[in-house]
């Protein structure tokens, strides 16, 4: 992409570089609690036009504006190109039996009185193996939400195990890319990243598990819950031929991001078995495959609990979840690009005087950036390259700056709507937001292990608890580079 280039241009005050943010979260407050009505897309384009506006009135051209909007959402492309495909991806394998065989397997063998700890496991298995949250919650994800509602477990309790679960694997498997991208922004170990956020992660998870066993799932041996289950179980059983071909495509797809196959050729593999699976064993023609990639999967059974469940999937089913990335990246890139969040970080760190604020301040940092700039992969550079050098100088290890970056960028990523995490769990697992009914939304408090592990994060550093110092050949390092800097 063409850089503009612009005369260096300081850096806006504090009043200025704030005034976009809170113009914009107030204008999100009126349209979804006012009106009852979640779509923030428009509330956040004004968002960028009051960005480029405070932009202009500092020096800035429209090119500049530009430029700063579309280098995030280049950046951003593949985890769009990746929504896009999970679409595909659900309505093919809809059709294709997977689906409907992992649900029916799981309502064989899953006892629903602890369903939600089941769910919350099988997720971090899997997520751990392979690396990747989005293709947990694309695949293994989605099912347990159809099990889920089979068991009649609200949907919200469902999201918020399969959510928790997903993420834990993304923070702390060396197959991630944000935990690749932590450690490479403040030049530490990845294993030693990876060893230094347990203290954060287990307990987290532990508490998490706890919860999710206590409120369990559904009541066994209700009569109701084993009627609806029946149910659907037959329903699954007459509207779909089930066997070993069923479970190709989602065995391909694992087995591919095990061995570090890219997500977009590994999930367009997927695609395209499921599509072939559905022609050769559903009796769906070409045409069919083509429409339930575009358009999603449709069927009448005559169980609306189930028509509900299956009708679901394709590239239309992302366009709201997509154009809603768009429009919040749109607007973190022009705030990067005017300055504003550096201003608003380097007004933040000029007041840090301890160790217990800057932990602190970085992990909160990270949480506003996910937040502002829809853009977890932001969220975890901006603070890391913003606040190494406050580290350096107190002494401490950066290790405790990887942690908190991690924390409040991948594990929060998922709880902003609007945020790529978010975006990609609500139009993954169909939480839909439609008429004032905001309920799908309490997967976000109820994905216990995304948000208690920053919570736990904050009171180390408070306490002074696993806040590790800068050892010496880490100090002699930082030495040669800033001598290396001055001859430079």
């Amino acid at each position: 992409m063409k850089e503009y280039a612009t005369p260096a241009i300081p850096m806006p005050g504090l009043p200025l570089a704030m005034l976009p943010i809170l113009l914009t979260i107030a204008l999100l407050a009126v349209q979804i609690f006012y009106y009852d009505d979640f779509t923030p897309h428009i509330p956040l384009a004004i968002g960028f036009g009051i960005t480029a506006l405070v932009g202009w009135l500092q020096g800035y051209r429209w090119k500049d504006i530009e430029s700063g909007a579309f280098r995030v959402l280049h950046v951003a492309m593949p985890s769009i190109a990746t929504l896009i495909i999970v679409g595909m991806l659900v309505g093919t394998w809809i059709a294709s039996g997977t689906v409907p065989m992992l649900i029916y397997l799981g309502l064989e063998l899953i006892d629903p009185s602890w369903f939600l700890a089941a769910a919350m496991l099988m997720c971090s298995l899997v997520s751990l193996s392979i690396g990747s949250s989005w293709t947990t919650v694309g695949t293994v994800g989605l099912a347990l939400i159809g099990i889920g509602d089979a068991f009649g477990v609200p949907i919200y309790w469902t999201a918020g195990a399969v959510v928790s679960g997903s993420f834990f694997g993304d923070k702390i498997s060396p197959l991630s890319d944000t935990t690749n991208l932590s450690p490479a922004v403040t030049e530490t170990n990845i294993f030693d990243h990876i060893r230094y956020m347990l203290p954060t992660t287990i307990p987290a998870m532990l508490i998490a598990l706890t919860v999710y066993w206590i409120v369990g799932g559904a009541d066994a041996g209700a009569a109701h819950s084993l009627e609806r289950i029946e149910i659907i179980k037959q329903g699954l059983a007459d509207s779909f031929e089930m066997g070993p071909w069923q479970l190709l495509p989602l065995l391909v797809v694992i087995g591919l991001a095990f061995f570090k196959v890219a997500p977009i050729p590994a999930l367009f593999t997927g695609v395209m078995l499921g599509g072939g699976v559905a022609i050769l064993t559903q009796g769906a023609t070409y045409h069919d495959a083509l429409t339930f990639a575009h358009s999603g999967f449709s069927i009448e059974t005559g169980t609306a609990t189930l028509d509900s469940l299956l009708n679901r999937g394709g590239v239309t089913s992302m366009t709201w979840v997509v154009t809603l990335m768009m429009f919040a990246l749109a607007f973190g890139g022009a705030l990067e690009r005017t300055r504003c969040l550096e201003s608003i970080v380097t007004a933040i760190m000029s007041r840090l005087k301890s160790f217990r604020g800057l932990q602190t301040s970085a992990i909160l940092t990270s949480i506003a950036t996910n937040v502002v700039s829809g853009d977890v992969y932001l969220s975890i550079a901006l603070p890391g390259r913003m606040y190494k050098p406050a580290y350096d100088r107190m002494g401490y290890s950066r290790l405790n700056l990887s942690r908190a970056i991690e924390e409040g960028g991948t594990l929060v990523s998922p709880l902003v709507p609007w945020n790529a995490g978010g975006a990609f769990v609500i139009g993954a697992l169909g939480l839909g937001v439609t008429g004032g009914d905001f309920s799908s939304l309490l997967y976000i408090p109820l994905a216990f292990a995304c948000w208690l592990s920053p919570l736990f994060g904050i009171l180390y550093a408070q306490m002074g608890w696993f806040s590790k110092r800068a050892e010496p050949i880490e100090e002699e390092s930082d030495e040669e580079m800033r001598m290396a800097e001055e001859r430079g």
